[in-house]
């Protein structure tokens, strides 16, 4: 009625390419995000968690420290896994090491 018929085109055969570079070229910019990635996001995190690790292996027992609350305080006890910090005259708190942020110098707390 108002739809004519259509008849199916056989498409033109393409020619097989040999042009390696065009598939490197079109991988070219991805690659180049990652390792532009890599340089500015993944190797200075991965910095920074090894002189963190450093950190928290370093700690003695005297050390002055601040912890992930903010809270600053004296290390007192120092086990595996936690420490027990003194933030006041008689009062401990137990914390994870990993939680210490900073080791502040001598002298500066109290």
């Amino acid at each position: 009625m108002f739809i004519s018929q259509a008849f199916a085109q056989a498409a033109p055969v393409a020619a097989p390419t040999q042009d390696i570079f065009g598939s490197v070229g079109s991988m070219l910019p991805l690659i180049l995000m990652f390792v532009v990635l890599y340089f500015v996001m993944i190797r200075p995190q991965m910095k920074r968690q090894k002189e963190h690790k450093s950190m928290v292996e370093a700690l003695a027992k005297g050390d002055e420290v601040i912890i992930a609350g903010g809270v600053l305080g004296k290390v007192s006890k120092i086990g595996e896994t936690y420490i027990a910090v003194e933030v006041s005259a008689g009062v401990e708190i137990q914390v994870q090491r990993s939680s210490v942020v900073q080791v502040l110098p001598k002298g500066t707390f109290r």
